[in-house]
């Protein structure tokens, strides 16, 4: 199992019934993914989305399209990562002008078991004078503004065939379909919201774009996606100012550059967070069952001395997974006691966060949650 695994952190579920609201509620909306061989070890996975494309064609400015100048910005990130980064894999939703179903750009994620999704938007509002970048990640809106730019992404399903079978009669219009995003807790939201965070640092301290914020809505494209994940409004193209920029060569290479330092400093605080020297003796879990653990901390180099905070917390178990070392504490037959555990844990280790093992192998958190949880 790939060490990013280390790096999803979840948000304790409060009772059973939202448990099973979390599954169920999945469920509706995405559709069976096959099984993939899985990346190297050590391979970053990033899914780049451009927004819209084909016969959607998005919001429009007074000369442009937004699928246009998603699918160039989304090109232009992505060939930054390939080139100035070792060890990360880039997928694209699309590579040209083509209509892909938001069920689909999910799918693509999942199957390739991406470590991170990000797709990329320009947004559109009927006062021109409005301006400004934000960073989403899934959640319950806050806002009618938020609330309203959900409702225009997700209004693209309506493009596509037999969509209120799909979506279980899900109507991207209505309000009330919203509610059900208000039982939910994002798994990976508190991942996606420090990506969000560094993708707004960049737009704001080195392109000058004015910082309208991290927020939340009930994006479908995001919520079907079982990796931390964001959608990233780049700019207003109906706004003449922000549409120039967005349109020009050197505004995209901008808001790419930005967008792969943002990438590049979240991959380099992953990988480098808690890299301590120790070691941990292993607790006989080595069978078919899946357990819970508090994974504490990740090292590159294993030693024989375990800190003293670290034996304070009760059994430790040591997981290699590639070139890494993992420690984790305790062992739980569900998801919801690790998380109470983690909580206790977190005034002592701010950055510990749940994983299920199987066999000694960190395996995917939302699989071992529909596997143990749901009957």
């Amino acid at each position: 199992m790939k060490r990013r695994i280390k790096n999803y952190k979840h948000y304790t579920i409060i009772t059973t019934a939202l448990r099973m609201t979390i599954i169920v509620g999945i469920s509706l909306f995405v559709t069976a993914v096959s099984i993939t061989d899985e990346p190297p070890e050590n391979e970053w996975v990033v899914v780049i989305d451009a927004g819209h494309g084909g016969k959607d064609s998005g919001a429009l400015g007074k000369k442009s399209k937004e699928k246009n100048i998603t699918l160039a910005i989304a090109l232009k990130t992505g060939k930054y990562i390939e080139e100035l980064l070792e060890d990360v894999k880039v997928i694209y939703t699309r590579e040209e002008d083509e209509f892909v179903e938001l069920y689909k750009r999910a799918e693509i994620a999942n199957k390739a078991k991406a470590d991170l999704f990000i797709s990329i938007h320009c947004n559109g509002y009927r006062d021109i004078r409005i301006s400004g970048s934000e960073t989403f990640v899934m959640g319950l809106h806050k806002d009618q503004g938020n609330l309203e730019v959900a409702m225009k992404e997700n209004s693209v399903i309506t493009l596509e065939e037999d969509y209120t079978t799909r979506y279980e009669g899900y109507d991207p219009n209505s309000s009330e379909s919203y509610i059900i995003f208000s039982l939910m807790q994002n798994i990976y939201l508190e991942q996606s919201l420090n990506f969000a965070n560094y993708i707004q640092e960049q737009f704001s301290n080195r392109v000058g774009r004015t910082d309208r914020g991290v927020k939340q809505a009930g994006l479908i494209v995001l919520w079907q996606t079982t990796m931390p994940s964001v959608l990233v409004e780049t700019g207003f193209i109906t706004n003449l100012q922000e549409e120039r920029f967005l349109m020009s060569d050197q505004g995209q290479d901008y808001i790419a550059s930005a967008i792969f330092r943002a990438f590049r400093d979240y991959k380099s605080s992953i990988d480098q967070k808690s890299d301590f020297s120790t070691s941990a003796r292993e607790e006989n879990i080595q069978d078919d069952k899946i357990w819970f653990m508090v994974q504490l901390a990740t090292s590159s180099v294993r030693k024989e001395e375990l800190p003293s905070e670290f034996l304070e917390t009760g059994e430790i178990t040591e997981l290699v997974s590639g070139k890494y070392f993992k420690y984790a504490t305790g062992k739980y037959g569900t998801y919801s006691h690790a998380a109470d555990r983690r909580v206790e844990l977190q005034d002592k280790f701010p950055d510990a966060f749940v994983i299920a093992v199987k066999n000694l192998k960190i395996i995917p958190l939302h699989e071992a949650i529909e596997k143990t949880e749901v009957r």
